[in-house]
């Protein structure tokens, strides 16, 4: 018992020792306390121009902590949002971009910081493979989509002549498109489950809440169908003559069209 006591207080004293020669190393108010605001800055800017994040990301740091007033600050707060962004550390990112968007409100450039921020919600829901490789979105918890998605909805309100605000449009209309398609993923699961009222419920939920997405004629024909497991007959036909009115070159209507 002597003996794992004595290992376990010396594992912590190594932690703590480890833990103050790290802190000292690494403390950005320490690593370029010898140089002025704007050297510290003016190289930061070069670091991240000859995509040295890291390099770019430590200054940035030691900018903020031994001048948070300066007048190079601000600009180095959005250069921070970058270059987590750049490194893949989206979470850092997203915290950056919404500590600019609330310090500095009026900022000419927080437009840039909500469009990062949502940038940095959207690839947070990714892992590294998926982001190399082709991945279904509709098939994963959206979480982050929906964040994503609520960033770039304030660029194009709040800001409809920015630059960004074509960018975030488009990126709208894809993250839609994918609410849309995990919706209907859901309404598909019950209804091969034989949930039919669920299944009826979570259709209509796509029809009326993202009219116009690719999802919508597959919801009308799962509403269709659980209708006729269900023996709704007139919530049947109604919702059919919808969907051979709107989509009659649709297989699905096609095969239907006698009924």
């Amino acid at each position: 018992m002597k003996v794992i006591k004595y290992l376990a207080l010396t594992a912590v004293a190594l932690q703590l020792v480890c833990l103050g020669a790290c802190s000292s190393v690494t403390d950005p108010a320490e690593v370029y306390k010898d140089e002025t605001a704007q050297q510290i800055f003016q190289r930061g800017e070069t670091a991240l121009r000859d995509h040295g994040y890291q390099e770019a990301i430590r200054r940035f740091e030691a900018l903020e902590v031994q001048y948070p007033f300066g007048r190079d600050t601000e600009i180095a707060q959005l250069h921070l949002i970058y270059a987590y962004y750049m490194t893949s550390d989206y979470a850092l990112s997203e915290a950056a971009a919404d500590r600019f968007i609330h310090a500095h409100p009026t900022n000419p450039h927080v437009d840039y910081a909500y469009f990062m921020r949502g940038q940095a919600n959207y690839f947070q829901n990714l892992g590294v493979f998926e982001r190399i490789f082709t991945v279904d979105l509709a098939t994963r918890d959206l979480g982050q989509i929906k964040k994503s998605y609520a960033d770039f909805a304030q660029v194009v309100k709040l800001f409809p002549r920015s630059h960004y605000a074509p960018a975030a449009h488009q990126y709208m209309v894809y993250l839609r498109n994918t609410l849309a398609d995990h919706e209907l993923e859901v309404a598909q699961y019950y209804f091969d489950r034989k949930a039919y009222v669920a299944a009826a419920n979570r259709a209509s939920l796509v029809v009326r809440h993202y009219q116009g997405a690719p999802a919508i004629p597959k919801a009308l024909a799962i509403m269709v169908q659980s209708y006729r497991a269900l023996r709704l007959q007139q919530d049947e036909m109604d919702t059919l003559a919808v969907l051979k009115y709107n989509y009659p070159k649709l297989e699905y209507v096609t095969e239907n069209s006698n009924k």
